[in-house]
């Protein structure tokens, strides 16, 4: 019977591992304030009223604010209604709802802040107080509408007109939306990381350093932002005005989520406004596989793979090859028929399950076979 000739070397060559560092996560930034731009009505007349939002006191802007008037309505503002037959503004304020939670997407988020999802005509109760319209705050309802992927909806509303019958307004109203990146550091307390983001409507950009330090409670499921400085296009800069914590989601654990508060969110204006945005951060890096993504998880040692150990054993009809070396790690088994050449191919890889691992290989027709382990 023919002998065959079975060499083996046992493969001392480990694959370049990877080093955990700088990390990028998905990030959505959304300002809690719509800004809303000046909606029209025509009395029974024929002339025209036209209705501003604000928060500031002297000037206007658009702002339509979370909390404005307080508890009891989401958000609200000032308004001023001028009218174009004798050239008279009246002062008071409004408040009114945002739409109730829908999640069609079912990423825990309310869709009416997302821009990537519709809303279709929702209707939802309101206030108004104008004192030369009559006394304290009169109830209404208005309606919200926004196609799907747009940043631009219209909110419409009626109420009475001092003068007789209605006057019914139609405001566009802009969804302030960013989208974009987070790069940061895992870190056993604080997550140095910077945003780069564009928004959904105008292409204008934020980005800048931000910083988080993990509870020391409930290190994997919380921190707190603790400074931010963001850039827009124009050079100016967005700074945190207080400290505010982020939350790991429950039903999506790859989520973490909180508010941010500025001491000032438009700088375009004339006086601080639109103060309070909420950003989301989804990041899928695992890199030790546990479940808990590497923002909030411990940093992870570049530890390197232990090196491979190979043996081999004859059987009846068969080569019996053993393999030891890290369970859970990638490892791949290669040949050649001649060691002079280095030609060397991959004969098969598999993530090892046991320490060691024995597999079934098939002998070899004739003359002299080699092997060796690599591991990633």
């Amino acid at each position: 019977m023919k002998k065959i000739l079975i060499l083996l070397t046992i493969g001392l060559l480990l694959l370049p591992s990877i080093t955990p560092g700088a990390q990028t996560a998905k990030a959505r930034f959304v300002c809690l304030s719509l800004r809303l731009l000046p909606g029209t009505a025509v009395d029974m007349s024929g002339f025209e009223w036209t209705m501003n939002m604000t928060t500031l006191d002297f000037s206007l802007n658009g702002e339509l604010a979370p909390g404005f008037w307080g508890p009891g309505y989401t958000n609200g503002a000032y308004v001023e209604l001028y009218e174009e037959l004798g050239g008279e503004t009246f002062s008071g304020g409004i408040a009114l709802d945002t739409p109730d939670f829908v999640d069609a997407n079912g990423n825990g988020f309310a869709d009416f802040f997302e821009v990537s999802e519709a809303v279709p005509s929702l209707q939802v109760q309101a206030v108004y107080n104008l004192p030369d319209f009559g006394t304290g705050w009169r109830p209404f309802t208005a309606t919200w509408y926004r196609e799907t992927n747009s940043a631009i909806g219209a909110c419409m509303y009626t109420i009475p007109s001092p003068f007789g019958g209605n006057l019914s307004f139609h405001h566009l109203f802009e969804l302030i939306e960013f989208n974009g990146e987070l790069a940061y550091t895992p870190g056993s307390n604080t997550v140095p990381a910077s945003l780069s983001l564009t928004n959904t409507n105008s292409m204008n950009s934020l980005e800048g350093p931000i910083e988080f330090v993990r509870s020391s409670t409930n290190q994997f499921n919380q921190l707190t932002l603790r400074s931010a400085f963001l850039t827009n296009a124009s050079q100016q800069v967005l700074d945190l005005y207080e400290n505010k914590t982020f939350l790991r989601r429950t039903g999506h654990l790859t989520n973490y989520y909180g508010d941010v508060e500025f001491n000032d969110g438009d700088p375009n204006t004339v006086d601080p406004d639109y103060y309070l945005w909420m950003l989301s951060i989804d990041d899928l890096n695992d890199t030790d596989h546990d479940g808990i993504p590497d923002f909030s998880d411990d940093p992870q040692s570049a530890t390197p793979p232990r090196r491979p150990q190979l043996s081999l054993a004859r059987g009846p009809a068969n080569l019996l090859l053993s393999i030891s070396g890290d369970v859970g790690r990638l490892h791949h088994v290669l040949e050649t028929t001649d060691l002079a050449t280095g030609n060397w191919l991959t004969n098969f890889s598999l993530t090892l399950t046991n320490d060691p691992q024995v597999l079934t290989l098939p002998l070899p027709p004739g003359g002299a076979k080699f092997w060796r382990a690599l591991a990633q």
